[in-house]
């Protein structure tokens, strides 16, 4: 069985982070592992209180798992400060990890600040340069490329700003009522539309998290980047088509949906 390591917060509603990231793992067929970068009280409502892990433990949980499954993937999500960072570049460097996905989760769907503004430096300098894919969405990509994205050009542009200074790909994700759920990715000079189909669904809590978890299945399964992208959008239409409607917020999809006896 193929293995992926999840670096990222956790969400005590279960929508979210690490347990959106374990379910969508294990459905799609990858041996989940986890390293744990801060617990968060939250619900469908939004996020309560941050506790982060010290860099000491953060840094103990990643040796533990690279000295003994090593991940044929990774997948690193919330990280909210500068300490933290540091850690996951060195470890990184030193285990020589493969096919690292990021996805820059800045703010949560419902509007709570999750990366501190002194942070934003060095997950571009020390994480970015490592990843293979940059999962934003279109707030994200805005700041990253310094520009306002607000059409389908702006998102060519933005993602190209963003891959050129990093040297890695870039999957700007649509939605934010620019387009009907079109991702686009940038590669090498390249483009290529991921069309989607918008779904009326207002629960979509956890769904950057879903989708960038569920490309680094794909790649720890040896599939293309393209190949991955593609499977992973499958999967996340297929689990808002479900409907969910958990909480008194904006809800978790469902991560289970093609799993049920």
């Amino acid at each position: 069985m193929k293995t992926a390591l999840i670096i990222a917060g956790s969400d005590s509603s279960g929508g979210a982070g690490i347990q959106a990231d374990i379910k969508t793992m294990t459905v799609n067929g990858v041996y989940a592992m986890t390293a744990i970068t801060a617990l968060t009280a939250q619900n469908t409502m939004g996020v309560k209180d941050i506790l982060e892990v010290t860099p000491e433990f953060l840094a103990k949980q990643l040796d533990s798992v690279f000295t003994d499954i090593f991940p044929d993937a990774v997948k690193i999500g919330m990280v909210s400060s500068i300490p933290l960072i540091e850690v996951i570049s060195e470890k990184l460097k030193l285990y020589k990890a493969k096919n690292i996905v990021v996805d820059p989760v800045m703010v949560s769907t419902s509007g709570s600040k999750l990366l501190k503004d002194d942070a934003v430096e060095s997950l571009k300098k020390l994480l970015f340069p490592q990843a293979i894919l940059l999962t934003p969405n279109i707030p994200e990509a805005s700041a990253l490329a310094g520009i306002a994205v607000v059409n389908d050009e702006d998102m060519i542009k933005a993602a190209e700003i963003i891959s050129k200074e990093f040297g890695c790909a870039v999957l700007c994700k649509g939605g934010h009522s620019i387009n009907d759920a079109n991702d686009l990715l940038y590669e090498n000079g390249r483009h290529r539309w991921f069309t989607g189909e918008r779904i009326d669904n207002p629960n979509t809590h956890g769904t950057g998290c879903t989708l960038s978890s569920a490309i680094a299945s794909n790649l720890a399964k040896g599939m293309s980047l393209e190949e991955s992208i593609k499977f992973a959008k499958e999967y996340i239409s297929g689990a808002l088509k479900e409907m969910l409607d958990l909480g008194k917020g904006r809800g978790p999809i469902n991560h289970m949906y093609n799993r049920y006896n």
